[in-house]
């Protein structure tokens, strides 16, 4: 069997500074395209290279007006469905961090699938936050389009929310299970991806800008990876490789396991983008 070692998370947060418009943008990585908050249609970015976790896209937060929408964690991931009965965790993910904010801070949820509103029943189900809190948005077609190209659906979710609660925190879990996915600076600020053990220890040098340009990784079910013949300690190197060192957290969501480590995280972040000052 393969060995399981401890491995010791990787634990970093830098201050981000890019350059947006106020939703109405171009984006050209690799290919252009031009939409507005309401528009619909999309097309798909030709992706060249995985991308480097040092030359990511970063939010600007001197353009960020946090009395529309606060602080944005997007949460994605890979898989969600494959020949296996569950994923990598995401929503397990959004219902530990609704759990670790909620009696803390003022927060609110969106979830995006293609035809279905599993994951929000799912969050309701188990007592995530009130229903009210918890927005569900069907995607049809290609949901990784949802937060990428085409974001107005989410950005619309999102602002209702904040607007209804005054939300300190908002938290997006995207639909499909691409590795090439990425969330929009427009509409993440915070960005995670979710692997697991159990896809094997080969994930993390795939790449893709899931794994290269997330502004954390998370590497889930470490417990399963005895059972699965994934080494933790191949996957803690190659993920350091593909991000240069960005940081990495090796978790058992559904156990608790790391949780705490990923909200600390998440709230430096919100801290350091001075969303928190804007209360």
């Amino acid at each position: 069997m393969a060995s399981t070692p401890q491995v010791n998370p990787v634990c970093r947060f830098e201050d981000h500074i890019t350059t947006t418009d106020d939703h109405h943008h171009t984006h050209t990585h690799g290919g252009e395209h031009l939409h507005s908050h309401d528009e619909h249609g999309h097309t798909h970015e030709q992706l060249d290279t995985p991308g480097k976790f040092k030359e990511r896209e970063l939010p600007n937060y001197g353009n960020r007006n946090w009395k529309e929408r606060a602080f944005t964690v997007g949460i994605g991931g890979w898989p969600k469905i494959s020949k296996r009965p569950v994923g990598s965790g995401k929503t397990a993910l959004m219902l530990a961090l609704c759990r670790e904010f909620r009696d803390k801070y003022s927060i609110a949820a969106v979830t995006n699938d293609i035809f279905t509103r599993e994951d929000t029943e799912f969050l309701v189900r188990h007592n995530a936050l009130p229903a009210e809190r918890i927005r569900a948005i069907e995607t049809g077609g290609c949901p990784h389009a949802a937060i990428r190209e085409d974001i107005s659906a989410n950005l619309n979710a999102l602002e209702e929310l904040h607007a209804k609660f005054n939300t300190q925190l908002l938290l997006v879990e995207s639909g499909g299970d691409n590795l090439a996915a990425n969330y929009s600076r427009e509409l993440a600020d915070y960005i995670i991806y979710v692997i697991d053990v159990a896809g094997g220890d080969k994930i993390p040098r795939k790449g893709g800008p899931g794994i290269t340009q997330s502004d954390l990784l998370i590497i889930n079910k470490t417990d399963l990876a005895e059972i699965v013949g994934s080494d933790l300690g191949i996957m803690e190197r190659d993920a350091r490789k593909m991000r240069e060192n960005g940081p990495t957290l090796f978790t058992q969501v559904k156990n608790g396991v790391g949780v705490s480590e990923v909200a600390d995280l998440i709230i430096g972040a919100w801290r350091a983008s001075a969303a928190a000052d804007s209360i």
